[in-house]
């Protein structure tokens, strides 16, 4: 095991040389809400851009929301010409995620990045999640009336197979539970009529075509979610995965990937109890689909500090404070044996036993009481197989969320925390 104390973005070449072969690089989070994550995330991005010619940037957000990101970091016509206007217009609870001071920071230089490049050659920034049901079945529409009104029909038998349930989710779930309430038929001809017009050339094609996996994966999720059971979780990261790959495709030969996302999605499931309870992640699914040597997955995490999360579904954002990590947890063991901030990367003949052996591991969601610290929010983990480096930061701070327009969704992402 290679230990690095991190002071500049420098220190991060450690784990530059384990990404320089890899395909998708995968990014962290011990939490949604901690300003030193998206900072050295977004610090050890730009120089797997600039460096290693990484060729997009993939987030756990919904693919509409993070297209306007996309738009405008790329320059694309009538987009927003300052990022944050595009991050300002996130609604969807908890906006904090990706509607963020750092967020916007680090788009504004990939704006600036691209502006430097030939269009084609432009770095992406795009939404792997499958909660936007309406705004892509909106987005659809507005592509096809656009490029081909013939098939709005389609659209429109989906549109009213859903209409019933308006935005209540949980109640098309429920119906969705008898064959005959079921929007799957039509949502399955949709998505054949969308993607013959993606195979056509062109950026707005791709992204319709995006849009109605969005709309199958999330008929199968509301659905799933309502049965209860690992399966709500394994239809999203498989969604997630689905996205990753075909975003490799349309980039083209060669292309790479950087993804951000909750530790819980990145570090490989097996190596934690959600392999026991039947559930897989992104980690896991990127690792058996490309290989190990193509996948390299990076974990964050911290001692104590200060976080930004709800204390109930779809409350507003409040800043925490996070106790110092229990005895006999990842954290307490980094706690005493690493610099404030450090770099890991896993492997070699000289790793001492614990990095492999079962230890708890935090994971806070965007729901958080730190009252219960002790009963909860950690994941027996093996800290070395989960992950293939790590990043510590002995105390993190909150991060600053953007103003918000107004939240609305609460529901759309429930349970999921992560």
């Amino acid at each position: 095991m290679l230990v690095q104390r991190l002071g500049a973005p420098s220190d991060f070449d450690p784990l530059l040389e384990r990404a320089r072969d890899a395909r998708i690089v995968m990014l962290g989070e011990a939490t949604h809400g901690s300003h030193d994550y998206y900072r050295l995330r977004g610090q050890l991005t730009q120089r797997l851009i600039v460096e290693e010619g990484f060729s997009f940037v993939a987030v756990e957000g919904d693919w509409p929301d993070c297209d306007r990101v996309h738009r405008s970091v790329t320059a694309a016509p009538g987009a927003a010409v300052e990022p944050q206007a595009a991050l300002e217009r996130f609604e969807r609870w908890p906006t904090w995620m990706w509607a963020n001071a750092e967020v916007a920071r680090f788009c504004r230089w990939l704006r600036a990045f691209n502006g430097e490049r030939p269009e084609p050659e432009r770095v992406g920034f795009h939404g792997l999640d499958v909660y936007s049901l309406w705004e892509s079945m909106q987005a659809i529409f507005d592509y096809l009336g656009e490029e081909a009104p013939g098939s709005l029909d389609a659209a429109q038998n989906a549109y009213q197979c859903f209409e019933p349930y308006g935005r209540r989710v949980e109640e098309y779930g429920a119906a969705g539970r008898f064959v005959s309430a079921r929007c799957e038929d039509e949502v399955v001809w949709l998505l054949a009529r969308i993607r013959e017009h993606a195979a056509a050339d062109g950026a707005d094609a791709f992204s319709a075509w995006q849009n109605a996996e969005v709309v199958a994966g999330a008929e199968r999720y509301y659905r799933a979610m309502v049965a209860g059971g690992p399966e709500s979780w394994n239809v999203r990261d498989h969604h997630m995965a689905d996205t990753l790959d075909r975003l490799l495709e349309r980039y083209g030969p060669g292309a790479r990937g950087v993804v951000w996302a909750h530790n819980t999605h990145i570090g490989d499931a097996r190596a934690t109890d959600m392999a026991a309870d039947g559930m897989v992640n992104l980690g896991q699914l990127a690792r058996d689909r490309h290989g190990r040597e193509d996948v390299v997955l990076v974990g964050f995490g911290s001692h104590r500090g200060t976080v930004v999360a709800a204390p109930r579904w779809g409350s507003p954002a409040e800043t925490m404070i996070v106790p110092p990590a229990r005895e006999e947890s990842v954290e307490r063991r980094l706690h005493e044996l690493l610099p404030e901030r450090a770099v890991l990367v896993f492997g070699g003949a000289d790793q001492p036993g614990w990095v492999t052996e079962p230890l708890d591991h935090r994971a806070i969601g965007v729901v958080y009481d730190p009252s219960f610290e002790s009963l909860g929010n950690y994941q027996p983990t093996r800290l070395g197989e989960r992950y293939d480096g790590f990043v510590w930061c002995d105390e993190a701070t909150a991060l600053h969320p953007l103003a918000a327009r107004g939240t609305r969704g609460e529901l759309e992402t429930y349970p999921a925390g992560v």
